[in-house]
C-alpha cells in the first residue's frame, strides 16, 4: 500500500488497512482500492455533517480528523444517503457500489469484532447492489493474431512479448508487471504472484518462450534501477501499469478493437483455451488463479451461448407450423 495513503488515514482506517494487507493477505492494489472507497465515504460524511467548509471541493477534503466518536455516530441512514450520492453525483454503476458495500461492511465488521469499538454493524441491514451479469468480452482468434502482427516501433520486441504473455497465459495486469527475470526457470515454468500474494506456476508454450528469449536479447541492462524486473521502461524502471495499459490500448485501437481493455486480453486467453483448445474448466481455474470455480465457469457460459445460436441457425430448425401457415 502507498505510504501517502497511510499518512493521510485516521488511526482506525489505518489499522483496518494494515489488517487486510498483513493479516488477510490482500494485495497492495486491493488495499489501495479499500482506502479510496473509505476516503470517499468519510469525505461525504464530513461534508454532509458540516465539519468542513462547503466551499471546499469534496475531492479535496482531508479525512485525517475522522475519529472514534464520528464513526460511532454513523447510521444506516447515513450509509443509504451516501449510496444515493454515489448514484446521483458520482454516477457509480452497480459493480462500483457493490465494491463499496463490501469495503464498508468489512470495515465496520472489523471495528465491531476485532477492535470492539462499536456494538452493531450499520451495514448489516443493507443488501449489496446486484451486479449486472454479462458475458466477458474477448477477441476472436483472428483478432488476436492480427493484434500480434501490428506491433511496431523501437519497443516492438518488448511489446510483442507483453502481448504474447497476455494472450497465452491469461495474466492480470499487476501479475505481468510484477514478473522478475528469476521467475522464469529452465523447465519453462513461470512463477506468478497473483491476488493476495498467492503464487502459481504457469507453463510457457513455444510462443511465450520464443518471445521472452527474443526480448532478453534486447532488454536494457545498463542503468536499470530494478534489476530483477523482466519488463523495463524507457526510464530504466520496472514497467508501470499505466505504460502497459497505454501500449495495449494503442495496438487494440489499431486493429479496430476500440472499447477493449487490458483485462479483455485475459478473457481472450481463457476463452481461446476453453473453446479452441478444449482445456478443462478446472485446469483453466488453476492457470487463471481463480480461487473459486464459479468465477472460471463464466467461460463455459460463452460456449453455451454459442451452442444456442448454432442450434437456432440450423436450416431444419424452423417450425413446421410456420411453414404450413406460409402455404395457406
Amino acid at each position: 500500500m502507498r505510504k501517502e495513503y497511510l499518512d493521510e488515514s485516521p488511526i482506525l482506517v489505518k489499522d483496518f488497512l494494515m489488517y487486510v494487507q498483513n493479516i488477510k493477505g490482500r494485495a497492495s492494489l486491493t488495499v489501495d482500492e479499500y482506502y479510496r472507497d473509505l476516503r470517499t465515504f468519510f469525505r461525504y460524511i464530513l461534508y454532509t455533517r458540516g465539519m468542513v467548509s462547503h466551499d471546499t471541493p469534496i475531492e479535496e477534503i482531508c479525512i485525517s480528523n475522522v475519529d472514534e466518536e464520528l464513526i460511532k455516530s454513523i447510521t444506516v441512514q447515513d450509509i443509504l444517503e451516501f449510496f444515493n450520492y454515489c448514484i446521483s453525483d458520482r454516477e457509480n454503476q452497480a459493480a462500483s457500489r457493490a465494491r463499496k458495500t463490501t469495503v464498508l461492511n468489512q470495515f465496520f465488521k472489523h471495528l465491531k469484532e476485532k477492535k470492539l469499538i462499536i456494538e452493531k454493524n450499520p451495514m448489516d441491514l443493507l443488501d449489496s447492489p446486484k451486479k449486472k451479469k454479462s458475458l466477458p468480452k474477448y477477441l476472436t482468434l483472428q483478432q488476436s493474431e492480427k493484434l500480434l502482427k501490428v506491433v511496431e516501433g523501437k519497443n516492438k520486441i518488448r511489446d510483442e512479448c507483453i502481448l504474447t504473455l497476455f494472450l497465452n497465459c491469461g495474466l492480470r495486469l499487476s501479475e505481468l508487471v510484477g514478473i522478475n527475470v528469476t521467475d522464469i526457470n529452465s523447465d519453462r515454468m513461470l512463477r506468478i504472484r497473483g491476488k493476495g500474494n498467492k503464487e502459481r506456476m504457469i507453463y510457457l508454450n513455444d510462443a511465450c518462450v520464443e518471445a521472452i528469449e527474443a526480448y532478453k536479447k534486447v532488454r536494457p541492462t545498463d542503468k536499470v534501477k530494478d534489476k530483477k524486473a523482466l519488463f523495463i521502461s524507457r526510464n530504466h524502471n520496472r514497467i508501470s501499469n499505466k505504460t502497459v495499459q497505454a501500449l495495449v490500448y494503442k495496438y487494440l485501437n489499431e486493429i479496430g478493437a476500440n472499447g477493449y481493455s487490458v483485462h479483455k486480453l485475459r478473457h481472450t486467453a481463457a476463452t481461446l483455451m476453453y473453446q479452441e483448445g478444449g482445456v478443462d474448466v478446472r485446469v483453466l481455474q488453476d492457470i487463471l488463479g481463480h480461487e473459486n470455480l464459479s468465477t472460471t465457469q463464466i467461460y463455459t457460459h460463452i460456449s453455451e451461448k454459442q451452442s444456442i445460436e448454432a442450434m437456432k441457425s440450423n436450416p431444419l430448425g424452423k417450425s413446421k407450423k410456420s411453414d404450413n401457415n406460409d402455404d395457406e
